[in-house]
């Protein structure tokens, strides 16, 4: 494996046009490429909307005849396999390319290593590994979804410095300010998937999408855990469902039992409804069910904006991958309503815990980022 300083930028540059496509390609990984020949680059790509082309695709399209005799630095295995359409090895070995950089392997069954060696039967050097760590981060969403059959979940508060995301009377606009609130704009952009309590949809009347100029087009499906069905047929996430096309409608899960008719006025609105066999005490919703769900639709990235019931339940069965959390210069006091619930623990032992990835600061707030210690 290469690690010479201009391999190194090259790679970060082609992982930076991966990060380009997270939330946006699901099933699919987003995956960054560079292509250069004589010390310049020659051709740029990224995966594009729906997972298609593919990141190689688009860099040999732009780099022409210029590819022959290139470097090329991808951030994922290049596929091997015929889908819509040929594999990205293939159009590589084709092309003439002399050499390959890989990040990372790909864990897909239909791959697994044969992308690499095809390459490689084809007399193109191959170096694999460069910045793996890094590769793995940004697919991290792909990965759990292809090992483990379930999404990336990141959670997401905003919260006083004492944990409470609103007063006793329920008021919470707005903890945080203006900064704050716009980061987890591009937050909702970069996963597919923005999930929350029926409780929360009801409370706190979220639109559940992407607000900021230029990226109205990234919201994610909309995502509701009401067991109980306590969301009214006239909120604007089930009214308004029908008229949301692409990745931003309603999807609600629930529990099995309700009347047939009261589920169907939901489906009427456009909503789309699946119900779940409780497996909690009080016939709460199994969040691993839950997430294997939306994996069986094609979801790798997933953003928990609460409440505190629904934080808590992810948060004890382990299901919690990354933590962002925002924290206003504010105090609540215990009379505030907590960002987290019970967790039922007895021992620090037994407490997850999680590593600080980094501390920024927006405007008077700050936010932490964490993932999930292992």
């Amino acid at each position: 494996m290469t690690d010479s300083a201009a391999d190194l930028g090259y790679m970060r540059a082609a992982l930076s046009l991966a990060r380009r496509g997270l939330g946006r390609v699901a099933p699919n990984p987003a995956v960054g490429c560079i292509i250069v020949s004589q010390n310049q680059i020659v051709g740029r790509g990224w995966t594009q909307p729906g997972g298609r082309p593919h990141a190689e695709t688009e860099a040999l399209a732009q780099a022409s005849i210029a590819a022959r005799g290139s470097t090329v630095y991808v951030t994922l295995e290049p596929c091997s396999h015929h889908g819509q359409t040929g594999p990205c090895a293939e159009a590589l070995v084709k092309a003439g390319v002399a050499r390959c950089v890989v990040a990372m392997n790909d864990p897909d069954e239909r791959v697994r290593g044969r992308g690499v060696k095809m390459l490689r039967e084809a007399g193109i050097a191959v170096e694999t590994g460069l910045l793996r760590h890094e590769a793995e981060r940004v697919n991290a969403g792909y990965l759990l979804h292809r090992l483990h059959g379930r999404p990336l979940v990141t959670l997401k508060l905003a919260t006083t410095l004492d944990g409470r995301i609103a007063t006793h009377t329920g008021e919470s606009q707005w903890i945080t300010g203006n900064s704050a609130r716009a980061f987890g704009h591009r937050l909702r952009a970069t996963h597919d998937a923005i999930l929350i309590g029926g409780r929360t949809a009801l409370y706190d009347n979220p639109r559940l999408d992407c607000r900021l100029p230029g990226l109205e087009t990234r919201s994610p499906l909309r995502v509701i855990m009401d067991g109980s069905l306590v969301l009214p047929l006239t909120h604007h996430l089930v009214a308004n469902a029908g008229a949301r096309a692409g990745n931003c409608s309603t999807l609600l899960f629930t529990r099995e039992g309700h009347p047939k008719e009261r589920v169907a006025a939901y489906r009427s609105a456009g909503v789309e409804v699946i119900e779940l066999r409780p497996d909690q005490p009080g016939g709460l919703l199994p969040p691993d069910g839950v997430l294997e769900a939306l994996a069986a639709r094609g979801v790798t990235r997933v953003l928990c904006e609460g409440g505190g019931g629904l934080a808590a339940s992810l948060v004890r069965a382990g299901l919690v991958d990354r933590l962002i959390w925002f924290r206003a210069a504010r105090l609540l006091g215990d009379d505030g309503r907590a960002g987290l619930s019970a967790l039922g623990i007895d021992s620090l032992k037994d407490s997850p815990r999680f590593r600080l990835d980094f501390l920024r600061c927006l405007g008077e707030d700050l936010l932490e980022s964490y993932s999930k210690a292992t």
